[in-house]
């Protein structure tokens, strides 16, 4: 005699024969609010030099100096275009499963976007976009005008060649 299946032989039978999609592995993230101040800028950049470390990245590599160098900039400009008494800037630190870093800077003067200058040759000011942008895969704002009002400034970069992600080489 035949028994009739019941709702769990189903679904047990379905995802038996469905092909099976490995889920992409989660992104790795390091997020810290910092002070507006230089100091805060400087911590900044040793706490994503130590955090790519952390992940992997050789110290001293090419790839870590230009994405501590992005975070600099980036932390710079917050603290300089970007400061309200009493706000914090904050450093998020995204690396993808396939290796590529996203580096967020967040203020809180969504009023001031980020322009590109063009520093004259004696110039002291003025090229911290030009090195995100020559070092940068890609970079851009989010704008979000909802209160509390910030903007985001971010850059992505590709991993370097020697970094190991999920066992597999990149």
């Amino acid at each position: 005699m035949c028994h009739p299946a019941t709702l769990s032989d189903m679904q047990a039978d379905a995802e038996a024969a469905a092909p099976q999609a490995q889920p992409a592995p989660p992104a790795s993230t390091f997020a810290q609010l910092l002070s507006p101040t230089r100091r805060g800028a400087r911590l900044a950049r040793l706490l994503a030099e130590q955090q790519l470390a952390d992940w992997g990245w050789p110290r001293g590599g090419e790839a870590t100096q230009d994405a501590v160098l992005i975070v600099a900039e980036l932390a710079a400009n917050a603290i300089q275009h970007g400061r309200i008494r009493g706000r914090d800037f904050r450093l998020v630190l995204i690396l993808g499963s396939d290796g590529h870093l996203r580096i967020e800077v967040t203020d809180a003067r969504a009023d001031r976007l980020p322009q590109l200058a063009h520093a004259g040759p004696a110039g002291e000011a003025g090229r911290g976009l030009l090195i995100v942008t020559a070092l940068a895969g890609r970079w851009g704002v989010d704008h979000c005008p909802a209160p509390p009002a910030r903007k985001t400034v971010w850059a992505e970069l590709a991993p370097p060649a020697a970094v190991v992600i999920g066992g597999a080489s990149t």
